[in-house]
């Protein structure tokens, strides 16, 4: 049976095999160390004469950083720190040799770094990072899989743009011409009108000529929608899928949070309820920061920290004018010129990580919105046929990920976030 690092607890006192990678050595006249990763964790195996033979010790020279290894040993608990293991070496085998390994254990420019991307994954940081996501990627698939979600994922390939058309990847396809996707939203709205609750979960791109530090160029985004939920219940789904989010991370991935140094009381109060603004009462607020800020606009990146450094949990934005937002987002009747439609803005000036709202039930009305955006009502009559047949109000939101990683491991940029990102102007390994 294979052995790994984090099965050390288990194998206390015996002697065991394990392989991976020297992520570094130490030596001196009497005792070596190599550290040896193997994707599971890092253990210290120790070198020492009496232990690994002459022959093993006057060889550790010849183990450079990265190199693959063999490593025999015999398991032992560390004399000063409880759960925490060693290898005592008896013996060492190089299977693959590593020679002037570029990233050495000093400071490294950006874009080495990202042109290495491919080795850059490898160090104790970007590990952290990487099994932060994963944990994040699990949790989202557990929160909607035990709330009676169904998962139906939306094609990449589009005819159509979801959320305007300046920001579309256009292929070929065969005679014909799509895009990539920017959103399944509108296909989860179809979905939903089958299963009642759905998500999506996969890539979608934007042609954005942006170098924020909150964009990327292809990410992953989770895609509810629920049939018959109005935009409150919207809200309120958010709040508790955020909640559960982020308190797994914290009980599950303390070590890798350690070792990122987040700090996590600015994560412990993410917990409901959170603080919800109309659109108006969001506006005073950056008034009095921004007086050069129009009300009636879009909220940028500077306007969304405004409002969220007013609060030590996420908060939402609601009732946006409705000359700003998508085809699609409803008109409250109650409040014309204004849209169901949300955003939750992250702690710590993070920024959006969630959009969405209720969606328009009224088929003469997205007709009437399609004309306007200046959109071919053909590409739509799928759509159409929606509300043409059994409509009803129906309610989502979309989560990026890569946001949602750095957000919560507190990254001063979301390049960090993937193992292979694609931002514009460089396409990465």
């Amino acid at each position: 049976m294979r052995i790994y690092i984090s099965d050390l607890k288990d194998h206390v006192g015996q002697t065991i095999e394990l392989k991976g990678w020297a992520y570094q050595t130490r030596a001196s006249k009497k005792v070596k160390f190599l550290e040896l990763r193997d994707g599971t964790g890092i253990v210290s195996c120790v070198f020492f004469p009496a232990d690994c033979g002459e022959e093993n010790f006057n060889n550790f020279e010849q183990i450079t950083q990265e190199s693959s290894l063999k490593v025999t040993g015999e398991v032992r608990q560390h004399p000063k720190h409880a759960n925490v293991y060693e290898i005592a070496v008896k013996h060492f085998e190089i299977i693959g040799k590593s020679e002037n390994y570029p990233i050495t254990p000093k400071e490294h420019g950006t874009d080495f770094l990202m042109e290495n991307r491919h080795l850059w994954i490898r160090s104790k940081r970007q590990h952290a990072v990487l099994r932060v996501r994963h944990e994040i990627v699990m949790a989202i698939r557990d929160f909607f899989d035990g709330r009676g979600f169904t998962l139906t994922d939306a094609p990449i390939f589009t005819p159509a743009a979801c959320e305007g058309t300046s920001n579309l990847f256009e292929t070929k396809y065969f005679d014909d011409k799509m895009y990539l996707s920017q959103s399944g939203q509108l296909y989860m709205e179809a979905t939903a009108r089958a299963f009642g609750k759905v998500y999506c979960f996969g890539p979608t791109f934007r042609a954005e000529k942006s170098k924020t530090r909150r964009h990327l160029i292809e990410f992953w985004m989770v895609e509810p929608e629920v049939a018959f939920n109005d935009m409150y219940d919207n809200m309120d789904l958010a709040e508790q899928f955020t909640e559960y989010i982020v308190q797994r991370v914290l009980k599950n991935r303390a070590e890798e949070l350690r070792v990122l140094e987040r700090d996590i009381t600015k994560l412990e109060p993410i917990k409901g309820p959170f603080p919800r603004l109309h659109y108006k009462e969001a506006c005073e607020i950056i008034k009095k920061e921004n007086p050069e800020f129009i009300i009636g606009d879009d909220f940028g990146a500077p306007d969304e920290t405004i409002i969220s450094s007013q609060f030590d949990k996420p908060v939402f934005v609601h009732h946006y004018p409705q000359a700003i937002k998508a085809f699609y987002m409803k008109e409250d009747p109650k409040e014309p010129g204004y849209a169901m439609g949300c955003d939750m803005l992250a702690t710590e000036g993070y920024g959006e990580v969630i959009g969405g709202g209720q969606r328009e039930e009224s088929v003469e009305v997205l007709i009437q919105r399609i004309k306007e955006h200046g959109l071919d009502q053909k590409d739509f009559e799928w759509y159409l046929d929606i509300r043409r047949y059994g409509s009803v109000p129906s309610s989502g939101f979309g989560l990026g990920l890569e946001r949602a990683v750095t957000w919560i491991c507190g990254l001063p940029h979301v390049r960090e976030t993937g193992s292979f990102p694609r931002l514009y102007g460089r396409a990465y390994p």
